[in-house]
């Protein structure tokens, strides 16, 4: 099953933050872990990640930092900032209360 794009679009900040608060990484990487975290229930482009990169890097939610990477090339890598890992709390906790409402409304009593 494929998930309609919508909805990915609406955790795609939520899904990188959390990517890279478990250990900082670049672009590419971040692209990789998460379609391979999906299992196949969607696939991001390079075209997806790196446009929301920069907006989070303009909130105070990431920093970025050029590194040279373990194959030798430099890759700009993004850390979480304290800023965005309160982000991350806040906007898992609107997930859970807007999951919890979906529930409830779609919830069909038997016949």
């Amino acid at each position: 099953m494929n998930i309609d794009k919508e909805l990915i679009g609406a955790s795609t900040g939520l899904l990188i933050l959390g990517i890279i608060a478990k250990s900082a990484s670049y672009g590419y990487k971040i692209i990789k872990q998460i379609n391979e975290d999906s299992e196949g229930l969607f696939h991001w482009q390079e075209g997806t990640v790196y446009p929301i990169l920069h907006k989070l890097e303009n909130e105070g939610l990431i920093r970025s930092q050029w590194e040279t990477a373990d194959t030798g090339r430099k890759r700009k890598f993004y850390y979480i900032t304290s800023k965005g890992r309160e982000a991350i709390t806040e906007t898992k906790h609107q997930w859970n209360e807007c999951y919890n409402l979906i529930l409830r409304v779609v919830e069909v009593p038997n016949a």
